[in-house]
């Protein structure tokens, strides 16, 4: 019987990386997000409760981050060293696939927060929380996409 060339096991591991990676991604911007509304907060947000709120929303998001981050973080070691061994794997369908659609999703992403951005500052509306927050955006998504980019170069042959 011959072997298949990509094993659901390595289907089921690009997955997990790819899953961890955009839980952490959510994670990482919701804890920005909410550290910029407890440090630097904006005066039309203030109402009753808001701060608990926030306090809860981060607690929530560091939870992820500190499960997330560290599986994507191994599962990025353990494809790396498949990568090695066996390039077929690095040049598999799923695996263009997951990080294309990936690369695809971080840059509608930036996309997107540079029309809210302009669409702000057209109106008039930009406050120092809410370009935080957008930085924050724009740094894990121009991050997501820069790492893909570099990894395609790396692996991947047109």
């Amino acid at each position: 019987m011959a072997k298949h060339p990509f094993p659901a096991k390595m289907f089921f591991m690009h997955l997990l990386s790819i899953v961890t990676l955009y839980a952490s991604a959510i994670a990482f911007i919701t804890v920005t997000h909410q550290m910029v509304n407890l440090y630097v907060p904006d005066p039309l947000l203030n109402y009753a409760g808001f701060h608990e709120n926030a306090v809860q929303s981060l607690r929530s998001a560091l939870s992820f981050l500190i499960i997330m981050f560290p599986v994507y973080v191994w599962t990025l070691s353990y494809l790396r060293k498949i990568y090695t061994k066996d390039s077929a794997t690095a040049h598999s369908g799923i695996r263009k696939f997951l990080v294309y659609m990936t690369m695809f999703v971080a840059g509608i992403t930036i996309l997107f927060s540079l029309v809210f951005l302009v669409n702000k500052f057209l109106d008039g509306e930009l406050t120092l929380s809410f370009v935080l927050k957008l930085l924050s955006i724009l740094i894990v998504a121009g991050s997501v996409f820069g790492y893909y980019t570099y990894e395609n170069k790396q692996y991947v042959t047109h």
